[in-house]
């Protein structure tokens, strides 16, 4: 047992080096071979001179193997084993061993895969051309000068080439046996690596998500009780003092929201979520949280807006102002005296979109050259030396960087040390009112140094409110925010508690925290839904959580809570949704609600006018943009996969830049899909807006179709149909835009998927291939294929039949030729063909093909729109450039 465990621990101990093992492993093979024929050749009477040679080698190669590796290392050994063999084990066999008659000639065959195994680079070219150059010159030697041969008779020719045939025979097997063996266990020792990590991962996640709750929960009672103090009379000493606990309180929150946010990046949970907002009130948030800190620092905090700057834009203002806190905070951290200016300027505007630059300018230490490209590394401080006494957490600027990238934005440096440092953010936005801002004061507009005075807006004497959570301090906070609206407010410290007060008090609205012992949030909330007798069946509930992300919020959506809160609360906050969802007849308006009114419409837009049906595809449906806005699409990435990393297909990779990726054919690429569960996130977050979902996929015949992930995330909703589309690129593209025709038509999800279903059926998907190389590569189908066609220039057309992708024609001849041909053969149909619309999807067409390939359709038909579709880049990856096919539907 103990000899057996010494050599598995030779060949599959994971500590030693892999191709140490492997080379130790083919040459025990070796040796195993020599030692059989060394045996065959004393039975069958070999020459002397062999026998001797092979004996010697049997001593040698593992004496001299084993002071080689300890005296120069594992390297130079293969080197010297594989010389060895060259030079000196086959010329002696083959001369003594009957030439070409004699077994050594069959011993070459391993000999090339000995030293294709143990050798890399260009020592392993080497040896394979000098043992070529050894083959050919033993058989002229053989052929001119036999007289050199020891000859063999024929009795002892045969012998020598079966024993040769067979034992070479079985120790290439054997070799390719364990060989494969230890790759599985390299393989599976890799998946049990990347298993523990996840694992560690998931804890850290949770370790991050759980101080996130934890911390918020006491922040939530400091900045609440805080805002209380603020609404009394008190004075401007006292005032002052609160307003410095607020921004304390918020800069405290922001860095809880740092160490949250690096962990989601970190495991590619972040998602960025573009909404309306106003650049001139988010401004003035930063502003109002900041310039405490550098009037504390004896710094002047200048902000400059451009006044044409919209009104109103569209992006991730949760985001942008955390790129901008972090920029200012670390501004104010690293300078001693002078300024700190925040300026925002409009710059290339097309149409709706927008770039808006944020320039964050200090008079600070600067960073020194060789440090700028450091700085955006995660717990890494540039200049610790000078910069040991400054506090911070290094997650900042990794945070920044890492927003601006998934953006679509740029950031830039300038700096000189001991002067300081401009960082320059580009964010491209839309625009949702052009009017333009005007001039503005951010500081004088919005009061720096001073406190937000308490406005009531309504008030609500008959309607009653229940207060759910298992902190007593939490529901003090909630109840003093809410005093003047006059709510009747009654609080429950647990599930339990909370349904027995339903069971027989009629609440209107019902804040609900998540995370409480023995019943959760979500558990009392199903229960008061579903409470037999219960009086507050039809309460809203509103979820009032310290679990903040966007993940939980989708979460709580998808649970049906009318509404969501993230602690720490205002009173605001508190006030805009009980506004929203109180019966009007009980709200009295005691002031100006406008204000109000407009901040609860996202939430309004979003729940309360729901789409019946949203049309959902992936991105690989190859639709124009304006075709996806018109009609509302929300699209799903595909993946692609390569050695520098995971890309999603659309967003962070595109097709031209995957096509220049794809020239190195070294280089390994494919498909992926996400799974079920992000699938079922992507529903959750469409069915905020929308009662019912038609998603359709690829074609589920294809490899890699999201087709199975999607079903399994369907079985979470009641509402969700995904439809087999049977077809790929714009090809499902045509069935998502009869989806969406039939739903603004207003058919039921059961009428839609009926009808699509006769519809596949219309649409007709095809390409014409330049080469199959990129399907050979993907692994579709083989390279003797892809060889054979370019070598032939043979031009295949793919197509569509049942769901499966088939070679249809093959053309023969130049590009141009076997276009014009595809086109002949597509378009000589015209009667069958609905002419209102023609997808040309194409993948590396230049301007000239493409215009060439316009003006020849038009010669053969008119269509009312012809869209000339760049493919998306996860179906760039099986086609390659000069593909492009013509898809349309038929008439009925």
């Amino acid at each position: 047992m103990k000899r057996i465990a010494l050599i598995r621990d030779r060949f599959l101990n994971p500590e030693r080096d892999f191709q140490d093992r492997l080379f130790v492993m083919l040459t025990d093979m070796i040796l195993l071979a020599i030692l059989v024929v060394f045996i065959a050749d004393i039975i069958l009477g070999e020459d002397m001179t062999e026998i001797i040679l092979l004996g010697s080698a049997l001593v040698l190669i593992p004496t001299a193997g084993m002071l080689l590796m300890k005296m120069v290392g594992t390297k130079y050994c293969r080197i010297l084993l594989a010389a060895a063999a060259v030079f000196v084990l086959l010329p002696i066999s083959f001369f003594y061993g009957g030439g070409i008659h004699g077994g050594t000639i069959i011993w070459f065959s391993i000999t090339y895969f000995y030293i294709g195994m143990i050798l890399s680079g260009r020592m392993k070219l080497i040896m394979l051309s000098l043992l070529t150059l050894l083959a050919v010159a033993l058989c002229y030697v053989s052929n001119h000068y036999p007289e050199l041969i020891h000859p063999h008779s024929e009795t002892m020719a045969l012998f020598d080439q079966t024993v040769a045939i067979i034992v070479v025979g079985l120790i290439l097997y054997a070799m390719v046996w364990l060989q494969n063996l230890l790759y599985i266990n390299e393989k599976n020792r890799a998946m049990e690596e990347a298993q523990k990590v996840e694992e560690m991962s998931r804890a850290q996640n949770q370790f991050f998500s759980n101080m996130s709750h934890e911390i918020r929960t006491p922040i939530n009672t400091i900045i609440g009780l805080n805002e209380m103090i603020l609404r009394e009379d008190i004075s401007e000493e006292v005032a002052e003092d609160a307003v410095n606990i607020q921004a304390a309180g918020k800069i405290l929150l922001h860095l809880i929201n740092d160490i949250l946010d690096m962990s989601k990046i970190q495991s590619g949970q972040m998602e960025i979520n573009r909404t309306p907002y106003a650049p001139g009130d988010m401004l003035s948030e930063i502003v109002a949280m900041l310039w405490i800190r550098a009037r504390d620092k004896g710094l002047a905090f200048h902000v400059n807006v451009s006044p044409d700057i919209p009104a109103e834009l569209y992006g991730d203002e949760v985001r942008i102002k955390q790129i901008l806190i972090n920029l200012i905070n670390n501004a104010i951290k690293y300078t001693r005296e002078g300024s700190v200016t925040l300026t925002v300027e409009a710059g290339e505007r097309q149409g709706d979109d927008i770039s808006v630059i944020y320039s964050v300018t200090d008079t600070g230490i600067g960073i020194k050259k060789e440090s700028i490209p450091h700085l955006f590394s995660v717990f890494r401080r540039v200049d610790e030396v000078n910069n040991r006494y400054i506090e911070g957490t290094g997650l900042g600027l990794s945070i920044v960087r890492q927003l601006v990238d998934m953006m679509g934005g740029k950031i830039t440096v300038n700096s000189v040390y001991t002067k300081g440092s401009t960082f320059m953010i580009e964010i491209p936005q839309k625009v949702l009112d052009p009017a333009a801002i005007g001039e503005i004061d951010v500081e004088k507009r919005h009061g720096i140094n001073a406190r937000d005075q308490y406005k009531k807006v309504f008030e609500a004497p008959d309607a009653r409110l229940l207060v759910v959570d298992d902190n007593e301090s939490n529901l003090l906070v909630v109840t003093k925010l809410l005093r003047d609206t006059k709510i009747r407010i009654d609080t429950a410290m647990s599930g339990r508690e909370a349904l027995k007060l339903t069971l027989n008090n009629e609440y209107h609205v019902i804040f609900m925290d998540h995370l409480m012992p023995e019943m959760d949030g979500i558990e009392c909330h199903r229960r008061i839904m579903e409470q037999t007798g219960g009086r507050s069946r039809s309460a809203k509930v509103v979820a009032l959580t310290a679990n903040a992300g966007e993940d939980n919020k989708q979460l709580y959506r998808k649970e049906g809570f009318d509404g969501y809160i993230e602690k720490p609360v205002s009173g605001g906050s508190l006030e805009r949704e009980l506004y929203r969802l109180l019966p009007g007849d009980l709200v009295h308006k005691v002031g100006n609600v406008e204000e109000i009114t407009e901040e609860t419409m996202q939430w309004m837009q979003s729940h309360e006018r729901k789409r019946t049906v949203a049309v959902t595809t992936e991105t690989v449906a190859d639709l124009p943009r304006e075709l996806i806005d018109r009609y509302g699409i929300r699209t799903l990435p595909h993946l692609v996969v390569t050695d520098e990393g995971t890309f999603r297909d659309g967003l962070e990779i595109d097709t031209d830049g995957l096509l220049t990726y794809m020239e190195d054919v070294s280089r390994k690429i494919k498909t992926d899909v996400f799974d079920a569960s992000v699938h079922e996130s992507f529903f959750a977050d469409v069915l905020s807006s929308a009662n019912n979902i038609i998603h359709v996929v690829v074609s589920s015949e294809v490899e890699n179709s999201s087709y199975p992930a999607a079903v399994e995330a369907a079985k979470a909703f009641g509402n969700v149909t995904v439809i087999d589309c049977r077809h790929l690129s714009s090809g499902q593209g045509l069935v998502v835009l009869e989806a969406c025709r039939l739903a603004e038509e207003g058919k039921t999800p059961q009428e839609i998927e009926q009808a699509l279903a006769k519809f596949i059926g219309r649409v007709h998907t095809s390409f014409v291939v330049n080469e199959l190389d990129f399907l050979a590569r993907a692994g579709q189908i083989s390279h003797r294929i892809a060889n054979l066609t370019r070598a032939f220039m043979m031009r295949p057309v793919l197509v569509m039949k049942k769901g499966h992708l088939r070679v249809g024609k093959i053309y023969l001849g130049s590009k141009e030729r076997c276009w014009r041909k595809y086109m002949d053969s597509v378009l000589r149909s015209i009667n069958n063909i609905d002419t209102s619309i023609l997808f040309v999807t194409y993948v590396g067409l230049s301007n000239r093909e493409k215009e060439s390939i316009r003006t020849y359709i038009q010669g053969k038909m008119e269509f009312d729109e012809i869209y000339f579709q760049k493919a998306s880049p996860a179906i760039a990856v099986n086609c390659g450039a000069g593909t492009f096919g013509l898809l349309y539907r038929e008439n009925v």
